[in-house]
């Protein structure tokens, strides 16, 4: 072929090795519109910075941005050269996150062509051999920040939506790029499991350490990955602290949020099982299937050759 690459030919993925990992998860999390308070990225954030985390692979940004909305950045490296940044969707592992290891995939939403950036998404899960999938999301809600930030988890697979006590999807209408990815996943067979949490709507600008706390808590009790969330405690403190003196200066928002955490406190916990049940039954889960691997193609036909 001669001139220009017709786009239809380049790769979704673009690899730069794939590792062994053992009984991985997929777990991934999109800044925008399901990310109130930067939660979701916030958690693989505090994850991946925690850990000797590793690129393996990125989507190419070429097809799937606007870049007149998603703008690429001029930086100057530390050698005095100037670069240009564009935006990523970059994929990391974090070996050695017992009982399994993780493959965290974050970055920008992605504008265009959703069902073909899914489908780079399957072939991620695919290609490392993903076990299961776990998106994070954050939306502005009707809750106080001063009650404890509400998980909600869900998963279209009735079996295990009722083994860990979660939610079967029940929404109709539109939808975005979550919907999207748990559409092409379950047509692809793997189980995927949604965990949002609510942010309170009166304060929902970044950082919302809270939030991420209880996403990182809510993803170790139904996973059993310890994630070191209540290292984010005094954060936390801090943040509540910070928002308490902001609104005392407003008598209404003040009033507005007595009724909130009346609300709250009128809310009856459900009785879910103990973390410790959870995560047995999601361990028997796996094991279930891994005599028979989620996905339709094989890990080791997608995957690229260069494994360590």
């Amino acid at each position: 072929m001669t001139g220009a690459e017709d786009p239809s030919e380049q790769p979704i993925v673009v690899w730069d090795g794939a590792p062994n990992l053992h009984n991985p998860l997929l777990l991934v999390a999109f800044e925008g519109w399901f990310d109130a308070g930067e939660c979701a990225t916030g958690a693989l954030t505090w994850i991946r910075e925690r850990s000797e985390a590793r690129r393996v692979c990125h989507i190419d940004p070429e097809e799937f941005f606007d870049f007149q909305e998603s703008r690429p950045h001029i930086e100057i490296a530390a050698d005095g050269e100037r670069r240009i940044r564009w935006p990523e969707i970059e994929c990391h592992v974090v070996p050695a996150a017992p009982p399994h290891d993780l493959v965290l995939l974050s970055g920008i939403e992605p504008r265009m062509r959703w069902r073909t950036f899914c489908e780079g998404v399957a072939e991620i899960a695919r290609g490392l051999g993903c076990q299961m999938v776990v998106t994070l999301g954050a939306m502005v809600a009707g809750v106080a920040h001063s009650r404890t930030a509400s998980v909600k988890g869900s998963a279209a697979n009735g079996e295990l939506a009722a083994r860990l006590g979660l939610d079967s999807p029940t929404y109709q209408g539109p939808t975005g790029i979550i919907g999207t990815l748990h559409d092409v996943l379950d047509r692809a067979a793997f189980p995927v499991v949604s965990l949002r949490v609510g942010v309170p709507h009166y304060v929902a600008g970044p950082p919302n350490p809270k939030g991420t706390r209880a996403l990182l808590a809510h993803f170790e009790t139904v996973t059993g990955v310890r994630t070191g969330y209540r290292e984010l405690d005094s954060s936390v403190q801090t943040w509540e602290q910070r928002v308490d003196e902001a609104v005392a200066r407003d008598p209404e928002i003040v009033a507005y949020i007595r009724q909130l955490e009346s609300e709250a406190d009128r809310t009856a916990e459900e009785n879910l099982p103990s973390g410790d049940d959870i995560a047995l039954e999601f361990q028997k889960f796996l094991a279930e299937q891994r005599e028979s691997p989620p996905g339709e193609t094989p890990p080791d036909e997608t995957a690229p050759d260069n494994r360590d």
